[in-house]
């Protein structure tokens, strides 16, 4: 039986500091760069969300798409999308939300959420240039 990927693709935007607490303004400038700006800065992020398994007999499915755009929708969009990452999204409470935290973060909510016969890889993309891909290793 043939294995099949579908993808389905989303954006949010949100604003996030990249920083430790416990180091000084000084030194998280110097790991961080500006990305460490105290007052914040903001992605346009793009996701894409990979289903891979079996084609079902029945519905020729590997995956409903609808069925995946809603948890995008509900697990993601709603979540992180015009959020202060830092502050208002509880999973970087005590995280800090480098785009490979994102993805990694991105990746548990929904793989809680797919049947586990299905493999699943997230792909973020923080700017047109830079992105992340996560698929659970």
């Amino acid at each position: 039986m043939p294995k099949v990927t579908v993808h389905r693709k989303a954006h949010f935007n949100a604003a996030h500091r990249l920083y430790k607490k416990e180091w000084s303004d000084k030194k998280n400038f110097e790991v961080f760069g500006k990305c460490s700006n105290p007052n914040y800065h903001g992605h346009n992020y793009e996701l894409i969300v990979s289903v891979t398994g079996n084609i079902d007999q029945e519905t020729g499915f590997v995956m409903d798409l609808a069925i995946l755009r809603r948890l995008i929708k509900v697990e993601i969009e709603e979540v992180f999308d015009h959020k202060n990452l830092n502050i208002e999204v509880a999973a970087f409470k005590n995280l800090n939300p480098t785009a490979e935290n994102i993805s990694v973060t991105i990746y548990n909510k929904l793989r809680e959420k797919i049947r586990q016969d299905l493999d699943l890889s997230i792909k973020l993309y923080e700017t047109p240039r830079n992105f992340v891909t996560y698929s659970g290793e």
